[in-house]
Formats: structure tokens, sequence, C-alpha cells
């Protein structure tokens, strides 16, 4: 009989990995009974009894419940990963997934714990070749294109030298923010400017700063996670400007059900959760939705932007809203295949006879990813995937009647305004002046933070 994972039972006793013994267990059970007299027992690798767990794991950990974070870090193509144990979530919002899953390798070395910090850094002379680095005790998993790197893992003092062991946390910081090409390296109070070009170390004590379990760049701001809690800092002082700590949960997670007694305004405006939904009700507001909020900012009054439910102004509706827009003074809410029809004013009043499907009121088959309408004109832009559609709105019945590919793979949002179209990606947004020039310019424009640009954030 073959022996199988010898290197088990797994060190902690937790709730989850008495789960795991538990349906290892039954695994090892169902094993033995297929054997048959005279013959050998099935063998059980690793690879193996791991594909039997990770619905079961990755239900058992929500980030909405407030849990500290080992490490958040992107990857090459800029995607946030936030790790936990065994566990890793995918940008701001979507449930957890097994780290074994992308990063086999990390769960290879039974003596190491686990992950303390990772960054993604570009080598010197190299700028378009970008690692995502995994520390783990005294050791350093390097990794392109989730691939490991030949020879990996190493010591950490081989790759960077002068770098203690048993890290809380780094983070990359490229010239210009830093004084040179850099990692900022945290553990406890001590905090180390790694030079990435010299290898020389400036060692420094932020005794005044939190101890960082994790640390983020994003959008060339600079935050320490500790606990759930959050603190943007300078790179090179450890200076914190602003009100600090926040909830992480208000700002880089989506939880729809989380912080209801909390500033709505401030989480609302500042988060770096995408859009769902932009529009204007025809009233000179602007209106930008996500999850169970919208933002509404009066034009006419200028003070800025507001937060409010979204139940208790379209309580028909109540949240996740897939495209908003504008027409003869009323306002279009689609959420999957239903239009909800909303006149505008003091209030908004649903529409007599709505909701009524998608289809009947466009002559277009969902889902949408958004909606415009520019000025008085009378042509409605649909965008769905790559694909931007226009609908004669005067027409009976409504149909497509032009068809255009967009400089998107996908978009989150879009608004049509007195300055122009901003398409929203992420935390981003982009500005074109008309949708022609939407629809056939392939030079992407400069994009702008939506926290900072449009909302008025400091972070």
């Amino acid at each position: 009989m073959h022996t199988v994972l010898q290197s088990w039972p797994p060190r902690p006793r937790d709730p989850s990995t008495m789960l795991l013994l538990q349906t290892l267990c039954l695994g090892l059970t169902w094993a033995l009974c297929l054997a048959a007299p005279g013959r050998e027992f099935v063998q059980i690798e690793r690879s193996q009894v791991r594909e039997v767990l990770p619905l079961a794991l990755s239900d058992q950990v929500d980030r909405c419940e407030g849990i500290e974070f080992d490490a958040i870090a992107p990857d090459a193509k800029g995607i946030t990963f936030f790790y936990k144990g065994k566990h890793m979530w995918t940008g701001f919002h979507g449930p957890a997934e097994l780290l074994s899953a992308s990063y086999k390798e990390l769960e290879q070395h039974p003596l190491l714990g686990n992950i303390d910090a990772a960054l993604c850094l570009h080598h010197a002379d190299d700028a378009d070749h970008k690692h995502v680095f995994f520390f783990l005790d005294d050791k350093v998993f390097s990794y392109h294109d989730h691939t490991l790197e030949e020879g990996f893992p190493k010591d950490i003092s081989q790759v960077f030298p002068g770098i203690p062991s048993d890290l809380d946390a780094a983070v990359e910081c490229p010239k210009g923010e830093c004084v040179r090409d850099s990692v900022i390296f945290f553990k406890g109070s001590e905090v180390f400017h790694y030079d990435t070009y010299t290898k020389k170390v400036k060692t420094s004590q932020w005794t005044h700063f939190p101890n960082c379990t994790s640390a983020l760049r994003w959008l060339d701001h600079y935050y320490c996670f500790h606990g759930h809690q959050f603190t943007k800092f300078h790179p090179v002082t450890g200076s914190v400007t602003g009100t600090y700590p926040k909830d992480a949960r208000d700002f880089f997670m989506k939880c729809p059900n989380f912080g209801r007694l909390s500033n709505h305004t401030e989480r609302e405006r500042c988060s770096h959760v995408h859009l769902d939904a932009t529009a204007s009700d025809g009233l000179e507001r602007a209106l930008a939705f996500r999850g169970d909020y919208f933002l509404r900012e009066d034009e006419r009054t200028g003070d800025g932007w507001h937060a409010f439910p979204i139940a208790e102004y379209f309580k028909e509706v109540k949240s996740d809203l897939e495209a908003v827009f504008s027409y003869a003074s009323q306002l279009y809410l689609i959420k999957g295949d239903q239009v909800f029809l909303y006149s505008s004013g003091d209030k908004y009043e649903l529409v007599e006879g709505y909701p009524k499907p998608l289809k009947e009121v466009l002559g277009i088959e969902g889902p949408l990813d958004a909606a415009f309408v520019c000025g008085e004109y009378s042509v409605l832009h649909v965008v769905k995937g790559q694909q931007m559609f226009d609908i004669e709105l005067t027409a009976v019945p409504r149909a497509v009647v032009k068809e255009a590919k967009l400089p998107f793979a996908k978009l989150d949002a879009a608004m049509c305004g007195p300055d122009g179209i901003k398409v929203f990606v992420d935390a981003e947004y982009f500005q074109y002046a008309t949708p022609m020039l939407l629809a056939y310019s392939r030079i992407r424009p400069e994009p702008h933070k939506m926290s900072l640009d449009m909302f008025g954030c400091d972070h």
C-alpha cells in the first residue's frame, strides 16, 4: 500500500482545519472501499485531495467579516489580490478562492507558515517583466505569469540582501514617489527602504505608525492595512494626513450589508469599488449607483456629492443596477431583463405599468453594461461587452439602428454630460468628446482617478 499525505495533519487545529481533516477522512474511506481482495489499495495524491475541498473551504471565509489580511498585492496586469491563510480574493469583490489553485508551490513546503508579505516588482533591467514575490518565513518565491521561476524558493537574504525574515508587509515604491526605485518592507515598527538598483537598505523606526500586516500602492497612494482597518501614509516619511484609520470594508471591497450606520457619503464617494451605473436625471443632477447606494450631485446648488440608499428613493429596484439613462425628463433604470421608468422631480415616482421587459421597451436583449443619451438627442447608446448599439428612441417599435466596436473589452458604466462622455472602468474613467470618438478612436485617453478627480476624495 502506498504511503500518502506524509506531512499530515496540518499544525493548526482551527475549525477550518478540522473540516479539512473530516473531509480527508471521508475521501480515504471512499478509497479503501474501492480496494478489492488480493489487489492494492487505491493511491490518493495530495493534489487529488485538494480537489475535493475547494468549495467547502472557500465558503468558510468572508472578507466582509473584518478579517486581517496576510498580504495585498497586484499582479503583473494590475489586478489587486488579497491573501489570507490558504485563501485569496481577486479584485475588490467576489468570493474566496483556494490559494493552491494559482500558487500550488506555496503549499508544498509544509515547514513554512502562511504568506507574510507579497509585492509585484519589475526587474531593474527589464521594466516590462514584472514578478510577483511571496515572502514566507525566511524564504521568497518569485512568479512570472503565475509560474514559479526556476531556482525558487530562495532565502530572502539571497534575493533581497539586508532584509530580515518573518516580515509583516511589503510594497513597491517607484522613483518619483520614493527617491529611487524601491521596495518598502515592514517588520514591527522597523521600516526598510530597499533600493532595487544598488541593493542598499535604509532602515527607519516609524513608532508613530500602526504595525502593518499588509501594504498596498493603489492609484499612486500608499496604504498600511492593520486588522480590518487601513491608514494612508507618505512612502518616504511615513507621515499620515487626514482622518485615519478607516475601515477597509468601506473602501477596498464590496460589502453590501456593511456600514449602514457609518458615513455613507464618505464611503461611497471614496470607495475604490467600481460603479454599477451613472446618469443625469434630467434636472441637472448627476447620479452614480453602486450596490445598495447611489450618489447624487446637484449642479444647481453646487454642494457636492451625497449618498442615499437606493431602496429609499427607488424602492421597487432596491440595489445592484446594470444601467441607467435619462430621456424626456424620465429616468430609466435597468436591472436584469426589466426596465423601471421613473419621473424626475423632488421625488422619483415609478410610472404606471412599469417595470416592463427590456426587449419590449428598447428592442434589445440584456444584460447591458451601460446606457446613455447625450443632451437633447433622441439616440440611446447601449453598451454590451465590447459592442455599442444605437437605438432611436422616437421610433415605434424601438430597435437597434447602428452598431460599433469599442476600445474597451469591458466597462462598468458610462454617462454623457456638458463636458462629454465619461466611460468608467474599475476605479478610473476615460473622457471622450462625442459618441463617435468613443466608437472609432483607437487611442485611449489618459485615465482619470474616479475617487480623486470626480468625487474629490483625498485617497
